[in-house]
């Protein structure tokens, strides 16, 4: 059974950082895309950086440049490093990976709040 787990997130002041984790278990190869999605309440989840298994990293642009999405494959763990941190994002987010064939499984989610 593939699981997400999440872990980071919580309270911080604008300017601040965060780095949120995700891991992967019951599943360590065949991974096509993992990345990270933000939601708010009332709106659509949407992605803010993506990271595809050729390597290439896609950010949305108003994360460009603050935060910055790697992966250590030893640890089936994907991190999203997040930066210069604004009341803007403030959001739930969640990791997600997409298998070869399509399948696709979510993490838990984790509040990041940004205070001014």
């Amino acid at each position: 059974q593939v699981q997400l787990a999440q872990s980071g997130g919580g309270l911080v002041q604008v300017g601040g950082s965060l780095r949120l984790s995700c891991t992967a278990s019951g599943i360590t190869s065949n991974l096509n895309i993992m990345d990270w999605y933000r939601q708010t309440p009332g709106k659509k989840r949407e992605v803010v950086a993506q990271l595809t298994s050729g390597g290439s990293k896609i950010y949305d642009m108003s994360v460009k440049g603050r935060f910055a999405i790697s992966r250590d494959n030893a640890k089936n763990t994907v991190y999203l490093e997040m930066n210069s941190l604004k009341p803007e994002d403030t959001a739930v987010y969640y990791c997600r990976i997409v298998t070869v064939w399509g399948r696709e499984y979510w993490g838990q989610g984790t509040q990041v709040t940004v205070s001014q």
